[in-house]
């Protein structure tokens, strides 16, 4: 790390256009947060609003906007010149309320940042091109499966770019702008990299939001207008993927000690298994990894201090079946006043939240699409269960990463049960056994998630051609396990074909969670005609609340 800063240069930050911007102290990284922040808060809509599905659920804007937004908040009234010490609360600040993969990952690119620029009293144009390379590698390691075409290769192409320049310019202002340009280009190449993205005919939307947050320092610094006249590219909010595999022993411990060195410990524990989710200060971290030989990060971790809370579970044991076929049980455990696990489950809805509830849940977090709960709001959630081992259904694929980040800042043990769907979530609450382990639940539930399928019913809010169909503006359409598979013109014939495409004939359950624009009687009235074309299933319809999906259908 080039640590010699460019102290005296600092005074010469200014959105003045005529001068040369020579560094950037910790008020000056201020100034260029906040104008992020700004040009952001002006394209949230757009960027919502574009989604390979044509659904109301493109919540990407939104997520980067609330992530940088905390950010700012963090560091609004902190004044303190030294830029290292501005960057460690911005980056802070976003950890804590990130939202979504999108915004987990830029909390994340701002993490790798402020470790980079950490005890600098000012930045100037090499320091924030090595500062933008490291968070693009801090924000690849966090994510358990990369996908190019994403936010990941636009902020790794953009700070590559700059890294390449930087020793050629001194001025800030000229290394925004290659910035925003490499930015800009990398967008428009996700959709060769992508399928998915080139098929709907649009850009990914994470990375779009980089592009916009570049944009907006680069203005600022221009002393352009802030104000937005111009139309964005299309974008996309594509899912990263987060499915974890069983490998060998889950190891966890608390590291404590004095001068740690976070970045190298992150990079030792990496190469010794998968799934690593490292964080922590100088004197204390948190390991968790999945690894063939527990021996190997005990030891390393044991040579650099001492440990607490230390976990090692065998991931190949035999799992424990256990389905539990009605609430009493769970009902009469959650009045204890200390269980020994608890449940944190996120619902979209308030009738899918009186389910949970029943089922046994702890707590519950208000989210879904469109309301991502942030890393703070669940890791809060996890401190408020009565119990010191917690396991977290996110029930959404765009809040586990959210979740699994709120696992390595907690002092509990904790585990993340990777549901995708409110089905899934219900049927691994199903499966928990109040007689069992953390471990075996957790497998358990697992389990018992991936043994159930679910169809989403909503109304396209965009015309797009995806997967061989034209879909118009205002028509019914119906995905399977995350698919788009049907168009529809009717609630009850897009419904009956998703339950063609879910291979209801073979179905023991067939459950209804209707949502909040669907009348109890027209629910009623649909599950009857369910219950004539399907009469070997049984038929359950539950009021579930949510919004923006008509129906949510389980196939067991």
């Amino acid at each position: 790390m080039n640590s010699s800063p460019s102290s005296g240069n600092a005074a010469t930050f200014s959105p003045d256009p005529t001068k040369p911007i020579l560094a950037c102290d910790g008020q000056g990284l201020k100034r260029l947060f906040n104008a992020s922040l700004q040009w952001m808060e002006q394209h949230t809509a757009v960027i919502n609003s574009l989604n390979v599905f044509p659904v109301p659920d493109g919540d990407t804007g939104t997520n980067m906007f609330l992530t940088l937004q905390a950010a700012c908040q963090e560091i609004a009234e902190q004044p303190d010149k030294q830029v290292g010490i501005i960057a460690q609360y911005a980056s802070r600040g976003a950890l804590m309320g990130a939202r979504g993969n999108s915004g987990v990952i830029l909390s994340q690119i701002l993490r790798g940042m402020a470790q980079r620029l950490e005890g600098q009293e000012d930045f100037n144009t090499v320091e924030f091109a090595n500062a933008l390379k490291q968070g693009a590698v801090v924000a690849y390691k966090a994510v358990i499966k990369p996908v190019e075409g994403t936010i990941l290769t636009v902020v790794r192409e953009s700070g590559d770019a700059a890294c390449e320049v930087s020793s050629q310019l001194t001025d800030l202002r000229e290394l925004l702008e290659y910035v925003v340009h490499a930015a800009r280009d990398s967008v428009t190449r996700t959709p060769s990299l992508l399928p998915v993205l080139r098929e709907a005919g649009v850009v990914d939307a994470g990375g779009q939001g980089l592009f916009v947050i570049f944009e907006g320092m680069a203005r600022y610094l221009q002393g352009e207008s802030m104000v937005s006249d111009q139309a964005l590219f299309h974008g996309v909010d594509l899912q990263v993927a987060q499915g974890e595999q069983v490998y060998g022993y889950d190891v966890q411990y608390v590291l404590h000690g004095t001068n740690l060195q976070v970045d190298q410990i992150k990079a030792d524990i990496a190469v010794m298994g998968d799934c690593p989710l490292i964080v922590g200060d100088s004197t204390m971290v948190k390991v968790h990894i999945h690894t063939p030989s527990p021996g190997e990060p005990l030891d390393y971790g044991a040579k650099l201090g001492s440990l607490s809370r230390v976990l090692v579970e065998n991931m190949q044991e035999q799992y424990q079946e256990f389905i539990m076929g009605q609430a009493g049980p769970a009902l009469a455990a959650r009045e204890e006043a200390e269980l020994s696990i608890a449940t944190v489950v996120v619902s979209p809805g308030q009738g899918l939240s009186k389910l949970f509830r029943s089922l046994g849940a702890a707590v519950i977090v208000s989210g879904g699409q469109t309301m991502n709960p942030s890393i703070e709001q669940l890791l809060q959630a996890i401190e408020d269960a009565p119990a010191q081992e917690v396991i977290v259904l996110p029930n959404n694929s765009n809040i586990i990463l959210a979740a699994q980040q709120a696992q390595a800042l907690s002092g509990k043990r904790v585990r993340v049960v990777p549901t995708k769907t409110v089905p899934q979530g219900v049927s691994a609450l199903l499966a928990y056994n109040y007689s069992a382990d953390l471990g075996a639940n957790t497998r358990a539930m697992e389990r018992g998630a991936e043994e159930v399928r679910t169809a989403e019913i909503t109304t396209a809010v965009r015309d797009v051609r995806l997967n061989s169909l034209e879909v118009r503006e205002g028509e019914i359409i119906g995905l399977v396990d995350g698919e788009l598979v049907v168009v529809g013109h009717s609630l009850e014939e897009t419904a009956f074909e998703v339950l063609l495409r879910l291979e209801a004939d073979d179905a023991e359950i067939l459950t209804f969670y209707y949502g909040e624009s669907v009348p109890e009687e027209d629910a009623e009235a649909l599950v009857e005609k369910v219950e004539s074309r399907y009469p070997d299933a049984e038929i359950e319809v539950v009021d579930g609340g949510q919004p923006h999906y008509h129906y949510i259908i389980s196939a067991e």
